[in-house]
């Protein structure tokens, strides 16, 4: 069985993370289908929205495999496997598959239905809507490894959530439940244990009903205007909006409602004279 299954249903993307014995934890096999997973997402018109999940009801992620990925990014042991290749020769493997300096703007929602430790804690950074079942658990465990969550979290984390609450994360390395997650803002909800897909699926149906274009044209906003100057942030917000607007969809929309119906939406620009 794959360590990670990609699946499309009606416009979305899921992508389980398929090694339960091993808590879900990261394999160079599941890092780099992950990678090729969110470029073929990226690049597939008809999926709309990405889940991401864990296999079973006890792990989301526990990060990166401390048996096969870290001492074989560190040089602590020599390709073995096609996937140890393919890791080793190209780091930007990595970067890819946890989402890191990549131009994916399409959502991504996060189903945590357990621990999501280390590396699981930073690519839960990495999606935008973040539903989790009352056992999840989460925090950032490196530093008591000697090793630093460079995974997005010293990037990410500190804009997503107060400052103070993101160094105690990050600094102390222990754990927090999901009533703390939700409290500081780090995931939007929790819900039953049995309920969490279906949670998902509902938010991922709601999202692949707006225009395509002007949900990645929002989220392209938010992301590439984070931490500047109002006055850079307004530029790139018109410049998103603009491209909205030339769209198909942006004639579409407001006349669906006008006739009282279902748009038709399918993210295409209009056709310059």
């Amino acid at each position: 069985m794959s360590d990670l299954i990609y699946e499309k249903k009606d416009g979305v993307a899921i992508l389980t993370m398929n090694r339960p014995k091993r808590r879900n934890s990261f394999s160079p096999e599941m890092m780099v289908k992950m990678a090729e997973a969110w470029v073929d997402f990226g690049k597939d018109d008809s999926l709309r929205v990405a889940i991401l999940t864990g296999t079973g009801d006890i792990s989301f992620s526990s990060g990166a495999d401390l048996q096969l990925l870290i001492p074989l990014l560190i040089g602590a042991r020599e390709p073995e496997t096609e996937w140890d290749k393919k890791l080793v020769e190209n780091r930007k493997i990595m970067n890819d598959a946890l989402l890191r300096n990549t131009d994916l703007y399409k959502p991504i929602i996060s189903a945590v239905n357990g621990y999501a430790l280390a590396g699981g804690t930073e690519i839960l950074q990495a999606t935008d809507i973040r539903v989790a079942s009352p056992n999840a658990t989460f925090g950032l465990s490196e530093p008591k490894r000697g090793i630093v969550p460079g995974g997005g979290s010293l990037t990410r984390l500190q804009r997503q959530i107060p400052f103070a609450k993101a160094m105690e994360i990050l600094l102390i390395g222990d754990p927090i439940s999901a009533e703390e997650a939700h409290r500081i803002g780090l995931i939007n909800e929790v819900v039953p244990q049995e309920a969490l897909m279906d949670k998902a699926l509902e938010i991922a149906g709601k999202i692949a009903e707006n225009g395509p274009l002007a949900v990645r044209k929002i989220k392209e906003a938010l992301i590439r205007s984070n931490g500047l100057p109002l006055e850079e942030a307004f530029k790139i917000e018109s410049e998103c909006a603009m491209d909205a607007m030339k769209s198909e969809d942006a004639i579409e929309g407001p006349k669906a409602f006008m006739e009282k119906r279902k748009p038709n939406f399918t993210g295409k620009l209009r056709a310059t004279k």
